[in-house]
Order: C-alpha cells, then structure tokens, then sequence
C-alpha cells in the first residue's frame, strides 16, 4: 500500500546510514527551507565579459555606499587590490616604490625572457606585481613599447638585488632589445602568497620571511641608518664572531628586521661586500651587541623551511571610515582610498600617515568611529614591536592620531587569554575580539578608558580571521574544535556534521583559509574551507539559523568553495569570491602564475554562469535507509499492514512510487538504492535513475530489499527543485 515517506531536516553524518533512518545523510548545493530540501539558487560573474578576472586568490572584499549614493566593492587577493563599480574593476593597489630606469631592458633570441636591471638595491621579489609605463622606444625587438607600456608584469625570478625577469606571452625573434627614454616601473606593495602553507610561501616575520634554526652573534660597534652602516663608503660588517657563518657566495643575516646580504668573511669577524635592507627589509639603525642571526636559511617566496612553520597567505582587512575605503595588508602596512574624489577610480590607496605598520587585523568600530588595529606595535612605525595580542586604536573621528592624551580618545590594550588575535568583528553594541583561545568584547565606554574590554568566552578561539560573522546581535563563528554562537552568553553549537568536516578540514596548513559567509535571504551562516587534500578551499559547511532548534539543528555540507563572501545589503543579492588556482597569462597581469579570481553575484537563476559559459549545477541529497515492519494486534498478530521505520525483519516488495515535488523546473532525477544489508553497495543494486518531470504521475517498479535510500539530483541546466512528500508502494514480502 501507498505510504508517505518523511524526513527531518538537516543533515546527519554522525551515524550510519542504517541508523539514519527518517533523516538526510548528503548533500551538495542544497538548502532547506521551512524544513524542505530544496535546490540552491544559481550565480553569474560580474564585471566586463574577458576582462572580469582578477590576478591571485581573493582574500579580502567589503561593500560600501559612499555619501555620493555611490555602491562599491573592494577586493582585495593576495597581488591586487581592486575597487568595483558599475559593473567594471578599478586597480587601486598602493605603490611602494617608483624607480625611473634608462636603457635597462635586457632580451635574448629565442626566449620570453625580459631581464630588468636597476642601478641600486630593488626590495622586489619573485611573484611582485610591477607597472611598467612611460616607454619611448625600443629597438633590436620584435617587441615593441605598446608591449610594455601601462602594462602589469608579475616578477618571474629575482637573479641579484639588482635585476629581475618578467616573461613575455611570445620568445624575442630579435637581436636584443635597446631601450630609451625614462621608463618607470612601479613596484606593487607586496601582500603574501595564495595559500597557507607548512614550511613553503611567505613567511611569518614583519618583514616576508623567517630563519631556520640560526647561528647568533653580536655587532662588534653599532650600524648606522645608511647604506654603508659606517658613515663612510665601506662594504664591511664587523662581528664578534662570525667563524660559524658561511663564507662562500651569497649569504645573508637578520638584524632585527634588517635583512642584509654579504658575499665573504674575513678574519673570523668580518663580513664583506655588504648589501643594507634586502628581501624586502627596511634599513635601521642598530646599536653596538645587536644580535645577529644567520638568514642564508632565511624562508622567502617558493623557498622550503626546514622547521614546522606555518606561513600564512596573503590577505587584507578591508572596511570605511565614511567615504574612505581602509584597507590593512595582514601584519603590514594599512592604507586609505577616497571614494568621494571625482577622479576616485584612477587614483590609487595611499599609506594613512601616523598609523601602525605591522598589525594582523584591523576593524573600524562604529558609531563611535575609531579605527581599532590588532596584534599591532607597541611603539608604531617599529615593525619590531608587533605583538599579537595587543590592540590599539585611533583618536575618535582621526585616523592618522594613536599616541594617547589627555584630551584625546586614542588607546592601547593588551589582552591575557591566547597566543595571537585571530580577528574582531563589528557586533550590534561592542566589537568581538578572537585570540586562538578565548573571546572578548570591546565596548564603548567614553573618557577616559574609551573601550572597556571583557573576556565571555574560554576554549573558544577562533580557527582564522575570517571564520565570523554577525547577524542579528548574535555572531557565529568556526573554533579549531567546533562550531560556537555567542548572544549575550556563549554556546556551543551541536552540530550534526561535526566529525565529517573535521575529519577533513585542512587545519595545520589552512586555518586562514577558512572564510565565514551569511546569507539572510535564508538564514544561512556558511562556512568555507579546504579539504585534507587541498591547499584551496574546495568545501562548504552551512548551519540555517531560521530552522534551527536545540533538538534539531540543521546543517548541510557541499562543494561551493568560495574564498569571501558579503551578504545582501548594499547590493541585493550576496557577492562571492572563487579562487582558480591553475596558471593564467591573463589581461590583467602578463606572466601571471597565481591563478585568478571571478567575482559572482549569488541567487540568481538555476545555473553557474563564468566568462558568458553557462553550466550546470550539480544538486543532489540523499537519504539514510528506510525499511519496513508489519503491524500488529494487541495480541501480537500481523495484520497485513506494514510501515517504514522498521527493524529490518522483512523484505520489500517496492511496485511503485508517486513523486511529488512543491515546485519543478525541467527533469529531476530520482534513485531508490537498495541494500539488504548495511554493508552492501548500494550503488550496484539501485532501481532508477528515473528522470521525473511535472507530468510524472507514477513511476512503476519491480524489486525486492530489505532497505531503501532515497537520491534526488539534477544533473543538467534550467533544472530546479523543491521537494514535497514522496510516496511508495511497499509490502512486506518474507524474511528471507
């Protein structure tokens, strides 16, 4: 006879599919809503068809309305940052240097190969993004300036402290290439690899990179501020010792942050042919009995560590102090964009003056308008003093003035409970603050403290910066061992997929990767993240606050990997980031290596649609195994009536089953798989698949199992669902 087949909301990976009984045990681009399965909304890539990927992994976006009414966009990936606005990107990416070079192209016969020469020490290194432009003439080439000129080139090697290559999309089919004229070339400031890595990328000191177990000395007298480190034109460092150091090619040492180049030692103690504040370092000053490190084993861009060291990936915090786009590099510099200029789209973010320069995090906190930095300096402008746990923030309505007075609002605060701030978000009445440990507030109190600041929450560390979000006066976030909500007190979310996605989660070498997004429209907090066997996101987890309850809570799992995500709010519909890895020459960045990032406009129609390609996607949801049992009297006699949800006893005889589908767009397809015990593949005895359309009255069957499962997919384009209630036709049909 004909029976309703029900299920819970929500998927659990927690049991077996045997024990699932009555419940959901997969999925992939599926929501429930108001406890239904249904399909996900489908996404189109934003920006000029051709010209609408961007250069690296997203790693950074923030939506904003300036007072001009004026929506923007920044992104940020770990090469470029990028302002969005109807509907074309804008680099706004700041310059750290500017050099003017005469005839300094340098090209061979038969090689892409374009080697750059500059007359001092450059501070690029491979991967760095330049701007060449201002080019006259070039001759002995087959390339010509308009190759070159207002062009983007990603560095190919660093040969000396002197050169670096680019390659062209083409080999020189000329006798070398002669330039003229004043060609400049702008040095992007660099941001940091496209994955977290362990051992590999860029590293975790202030200044790119970190020595693996290094010989330490001292300085015999102390180093001056300039390019020799003597007041004089010498080549030489003097130290206590220097016997253990390498003395042959070019080797390197630590200064505090000063990296320094030398290609010799002489007498035991000195080093010669000296070169200041390479590897992207900042020359200082050091004083006599500094302690010096050998670097030569020193972890930079593609180079191995030797330690267990995890090395974060480049990434931005991004938010607006009014029309001012504030965008903070993790652990350097931070930087304004002037929304409100006339020209605001051609010019560039520049260095906000008197700010810090070495900060993990940075929020701007509202209505009370500070700009707050954490895991920042203790004394700004000393890259030296960046500490991890301590905080500091902005005179209200300032943002270039943090040296606290009396008749300011500027302060500092270090918190007790961690190792390092992981990040801080915006709450309805006070800032959450995340170490690795524990959570806090920072609230608004006025002079003379500015912010008080509480410790709520213990064992609870956030995984990375972006694992959180805000939604409601509540926020939700992803610890390294488990979901958590926190509302005025701080709970524990159960969480039915737990041991699935930490099972799987790449933590130790992708904590940073693991990005928070919230999708209101249904109630949706998502978390994204790479799997065990990935060191890019490829893998979603979403809890659905709408239909959620202590005793139920539902949860799905899939596919969508998305790097960044921003809610509805300034735009109607949720922005998305997606990272493609593989290698691309694109438009945008000659000699790009890093892959690329599309910008999508979510819940829109049934499909994905990147560079104009429309393709499907792939949603499907499965059931645990259902079985049946005969009913009985009071006296315990059968009475020909059997029900699901029964203990396995009795075979079923399955005759047909009535699809029924609350809204259907195209072909939904529908597998019963069946399985006469819990260890049998299912996949090698499945009845269907059954291609159901809205006409579909019946689909008539002929089969026997102890156990059925249930798999609703769609397969092809303009195909979307809903799922009603389905029923089928079974019987009890014998024990064996």
């Amino acid at each position: 006879m004909l029976q309703k087949i029900g299920f819970q909301p929500g998927i659990n990976k927690q049991i077996t599919p045997t024990g699932a009984e009555g419940q959901w045990i997969d999925c992939d681009n599926v929501r429930f809503r108001y406890g239904t399965p249904e399909k996900m909304g489908g996404w189109n890539q934003l920006g000029t068809l051709n010209e609408n990927e961007l250069t690296g992994a997203g790693r950074g976006l923030h939506h904003f309305v300036n007072s001009l009414g004026r929506r923007y966009a920044i992104i940020g990936t770990n090469r470029i940052l990028y302002a969005f606005s109807g509907g074309v990107f804008y680099d706004i990416h700041p310059i750290k240097s500017t050099t003017t070079l005469t005839s300094a192209f340098t090209t061979t016969n038969g090689s892409p190969t374009v080697t750059i020469t500059f007359p001092t020490g450059h501070g690029i290194n491979p991967q760095d993004i330049i701007l060449l432009d201002n080019f006259t003439a070039i001759t002995g080439s087959n390339f010509g300036a308009s190759d070159f000129d207002d062009k983007k080139f990603m560095v190919t090697t660093v040969p000396t402290t002197e050169t670096i290559t680019i390659t062209m999309p083409s080999n020189e089919t000329g006798s070398g290439a002669t330039t003229s004229g004043g060609i400049r070339v702008q040095h992007y400031f660099p941001v940091g690899s496209a994955v977290q890595e362990k051992g590999f990328g860029w590293g975790l000191g202030s200044w790119g990179g970190e020595a693996s177990n290094p010989v330490t000395t001292t300085l015999n007298g102390a180093l001056l501020d300039d390019t020799a480190g003597t007041g004089g034109s010498g080549t030489s460092i003097v130290l206590t010792d220097a016997t253990q150091f390498p003395s042959s090619g070019t080797n390197f040492i630590q200064i505090g942050n000063e990296e320094i180049s030398y290609t010799g030692v002489s007498g035991g103690t000195t080093l010669t042919g000296i070169t200041r504040a390479v590897r992207n370092s900042t020359r200082s000053a050091h004083s006599d009995g500094a302690t010096v490190k050998n670097s030569t084993d020193y972890v930079a861009w593609g180079e191995a560590a030797s330690g267990d060291l995890v090395l974060e990936p480049g990434m931005w915090s991004i938010d607006n102090f009014g029309d001012k786009a504030i965008c903070l590099i993790h652990d350097a510099e931070v930087f304004e964009w002037d929304s409100s200029l006339s020209n605001a789209t051609d010019t560039r973010c520049t260095i906000i003056t008197g700010a810090p320069t070495a900060s993990r995090h940075m929020v701007v906190s509202t209505p009370d308008r500070h700009l707050v930095f954490f895991g920042t300096e203790t004394t700004i402008g000393n890259k030296a003093t960046q500490d991890d746990m301590f905080i500091r923030f902005s005179d209200q309505e300032d943002i270039n003035t943090y040296a606290p007075t009396a008749t300011n609002t500027a302060g500092t605060q270090r918190l007790a409970d961690g190792s390092q701030i992981r990040g801080a978000i915006r709450g309805r009445d006070a800032l959450y603050v995340w170490t690795d440990t524990a959570l806090f507030t920072q609230r608004f109190v006025g002079q003379p403290f500015t912010f008080a600041f509480s410790q709520v929450g213990t064992n609870c560390g956030l995984a990375g910066q972006n694992a959180c979000v805000e939604v409601d006066g509540a926020a939700y976030w992803m610890s390294e061992n488990g979901f958590f909500r926190y509302a005025g007190k701080l709970e524990s979310l159960p969480c039915l997929v737990e041991d699935h996605v930490y099972d799987d989660i790449n933590l130790n070498s992708g904590n940073q990767m693991v990005s928070a997004g919230l999708n209101n429209l249904f109630g949706e907090v998502m978390w994204f993240y790479p799997s065990a066997t990935s060191s890019v996101v490829n893998k979603m987890v979403s809890y659905n606050y709408f239909d959620s309850s202590p005793q139920r809570p539902v949860w799905t799992v899939g596919t969508l990997a998305r790097t960044m995500w921003q809610d509805s709010a300034v735009f109607s519909l949720p922005h998305a980031l997606e990272y493609d890895a593989s290698n691309d020459s694109s438009h945008d960045v000659i000699g790009n290596t890093e892959g690329r990032t599309s910008y999508y406009e979510h819940e829109t129609g049934t499909d994905q649609n990147r560079n104009g390609t429309i393709t499907a996607i792939t949603a499907s949801i499965t059931s645990g195994d259902f079985d049946i049992t005969a009913q009985r009297t009071a006296q315990g006699q059968q009475t020909g009536i059997a029900t699901f949800r029964g203990d396995g006893e009795f075979i079923m005889k399955i005759r047909r089953f009535i699809p029924d589908f609350i809204s259907q767009t195209g072909t939904t397809r529908v597998t019963l798989n069946l399985r006469n015990f819990p260890n049998d593949t299912a996949a090698s005895s499945s009845l269907g698949p059954f291609d159901i359309t809205s006409s579909t009255q019946k689909v008539d069957t002929r089969a026997r199992a102890r156990a059925i499962a249930l798999k609703v997919e769609n397969t092809s384009t303009s195909q979307n669902w809903k799922l009603g209630t389905f029923r089928l036709d079974t019987q009890p049909d014998g024990r064996r």
